[in-house]
């Protein structure tokens, strides 16, 4: 029988409610594991956050184009190697392991670029790269994260490490941006000082984060061997998780990429292609800022308010964006703080709900089955909004966009509200 949700078992008289408190409860292994992200994250949104507006404001890519590289380097590669990775770190019981291949993977693509200088065909086959060693990593990272904490703090843990990961990314465009403004054309300093940065939380991993202890039988041997594909199959057909998996897909399909929020803001605004990475330091202070705050609403009143409430700003900044015809530094400021609040209230939160519906032996293949339907369903939303916006215009595309969350938010209410644990 899997775990119930926090806020089933208060109907049953069988929890204590979480305190603020909580966080100084939260175990030292994800305060490691955050500084590794933190650190990782400052290489990678060096390079990331410049990336939308170099392809579509220097290179002249259309929307579809765009969308068509972002889908695949955002979401095919997370998608095809997630549940690869979450496999083998289950059958090998080792996902530390498997998290330092990802991350060394990563850091290796940021002295790539240094080699391919201002091809642009082989930036993107590296940066492809870089996203799939994001792909490797994530879930064997997050089965540590959970196996480590109790099921009544799983969403304040999960959230203590995006709000430290949320820093790095505020940090990496801002580092950037500082060295182009002092080297105008130094982009090999930009890939010089992430790969160090990327060095320095692969470090961290090795030296301070362990793996976490093997699970045992009844007679106290190593189960690691009897963890199957088929073991790993099952978990998408049992009753709650199989729901959260189909609403993380339907939801991830009707959220706008970063990139094209960003455009959009951008046309909008009608700011400078200078100024693109600082939207997305604006967005990962407001993320940093409300991580912890939606983690323990979320341990305290339930995980399901919190995540639809995440959506539900969403609706609001689509809406933004469709009824103001021209933004202003205001305006573009709000937009990005609701981009933020909403990212703080659904990524943690959703990964804290599936790591309380799977068994601990098969944890990190059932995050990586979760992860790998929310790359699928990025892929599907950046393709298709890139499609719309050359076919139709962004007016249109931002309210179809609208309309069909509001429709998967209310389905994913209906379904999860109703879902059984068997």
């Amino acid at each position: 029988m899997y775990r119930l949700e926090w806020l089933e078992q208060l109907k049953l008289r069988s929890a204590k409610r979480p305190r603020a408190g909580q966080v100084k409860q939260v175990h030292p292994v994800v305060w490691k594991l955050g500084g590794t992200s933190f650190l990782t994250d400052i290489s990678a949104e060096m390079v990331n956050s410049a990336l939308p507006g170099y392809l579509v404001l220097y290179l002249h890519l259309s929307p579809l184009q765009y969308g068509t590289i972002d889908g695949i380097y955002n979401g095919l590669s997370v998608a095809l190697l997630s549940l690869a990775a979450g496999v083998l770190a289950d059958r090998s019981q080792r996902p530390k392991s498997i998290a330092v291949f990802g991350y060394g993977l990563s850091a290796v693509c940021k002295l790539l670029l240094l080699a391919v200088g201002g091809a642009w065909g082989w930036i993107l086959g590296i940066v492809w790269l870089d996203r799939t060693g994001k792909g490797i990593r994530t879930a064997p990272r997050d089965a540590i994260i959970s196996l480590n904490t109790a099921p009544p703090l799983l969403a304040t843990s999960f959230a203590v490490h995006r709000a430290l990961d949320a820093g790095g990314s505020l940090l990496g465009p801002l580092v950037a941006f500082a060295l182009l403004w002092r080297f105008p054309t130094g982009y090999n300093a930009v890939w010089v000082t992430s790969f160090a940065f990327a060095v320095l939380g692969l470090a961290v991993l090795w030296v301070f984060v362990a793996n976490p202890k093997r699970t045992t039988d009844s007679r106290g041997n190593s189960i690691s061997l009897k963890i199957s594909l088929w073991d790993t199959a099952r978990v998408l057909f049992r009753g709650r998780f199989r729901v959260l998996a189909a609403c993380a897909l339907l939801l991830s399909t009707v959220t706008i990429s970063d990139g094209f929020i960003y455009l959009l803001l951008r046309e909008k605004a009608g700011t400078g292609a200078a100024f693109f990475p600082l939207f997305y330091v604006v967005t990962a202070c407001f993320y940093m800022l409300f991580s912890i705050p939606a983690g323990l609403s979320a341990d305290r009143y339930g995980r399901l308010p919190v995540l639809l409430a995440g959506y539900g700003v969403l609706g609001c900044l689509y809406l933004l964006l469709l009824l103001v015809p021209g933004l202003d530094i205001w305006s573009v400021g709000i937009c990005l703080a609701l981009f933020g609040v909403f990212y703080a209230a659904t990524e943690g939160v959703l990964t804290a709900m599936a790591s309380a519906l799977v068994p601990p032996e098969i944890r990190t293949s059932g995050i990586a089955i979760l992860a790998t339907l929310v790359g699928v369903g990025k892929m599907i939303s950046s393709v298709l909004f890139g499609w719309m916006w050359e076919s139709y215009g962004a007016p249109t595309s931002v309210l179809t966009f609208c309309i069909t969350l509001v429709v998967a938010a209310s389905i994913a209410a209906f379904w999860l509200k109703g879902a059984r644990n068997d």
